[in-house]
């Protein structure tokens, strides 16, 4: 059985393939409170065109990942997502619920007072256009993150956005079926996110 989690930076898991643009010394070297395993591994595959074939694929994870991609990459990587996966074979991903964040980012504070610190602190903790703010009621901290994109590291962008109605458009036009959605929070009252778990149609 071959399941694969995608973009799956510091969070591996067991009996999984491990794939991100990040190998494991990159990940040691960014997460030094995780404890990885001594054999842990992270393939640096090509996301769009993976080293599998035709419907040779079991399962995908890719947790907090597709709003990285462009729009161009939107597509190709549904696309290849269907042609690697078996008939049946299930595609689980999450992202941010982009509505909902938009909600929340109207209803916050208009706060500017973190604003490009440069106090040891924020300079330690590569603190960005005050992002170092949590708290969901600013919103210019970390709910604007959560539109754009940490932007603290290669690849810490958000370059696209989602909806219930969208991620149901895309996975019926690419042929998945079956599509279960839910609404979760990833961090406490944070992170409002959309999960979508659907199989691979049997034709097409």
């Amino acid at each position: 059985m071959i399941k694969l989690n995608l973009g799956c930076a510091s969070k591996l898991l067991d009996g999984y393939v491990n794939i991100d643009q990040d190998n494991i010394d990159v990940m040691r070297e960014r997460y030094k409170y995780i404890d990885f395993p001594e054999d842990a591994h992270i393939y640096t595959y090509d996301i769009f065109d993976l080293p599998y074939d035709d419907a040779s694929v079991d399962e995908i994870i890719a947790d907090g990942f597709v709003e990285h991609l462009s729009f161009l990459e939107e597509s190709k990587f549904f696309y290849e997502m269907k042609r690697v996966l078996k008939p049946g074979g299930i595609l689980n991903f999450s992202v941010p619920n982009f509505e909902k964040v938009v909600k929340m980012w109207l209803e916050a504070e208009d706060d500017w007072q973190d604003f490009f610190r440069l106090d040891d602190e924020a300079i330690a903790t590569k603190h960005w256009f005050g992002t170092h703010t949590y708290e969901p009621k600013n919103r210019w901290g970390y709910l604007t993150a959560q539109l754009y994109g940490s932007q603290n590291g290669e690849g810490q962008y958000h370059q696209n956005c989602y909806t219930i109605p969208k991620i149901k458009a895309i996975l019926t036009k690419v042929n998945f079926t079956d599509v279960v959605i839910e609404e979760f929070q990833w961090k406490g009252d944070r992170d409002p996110m959309i999960r979508a778990i659907a199989k691979r149609g049997q034709n097409g």
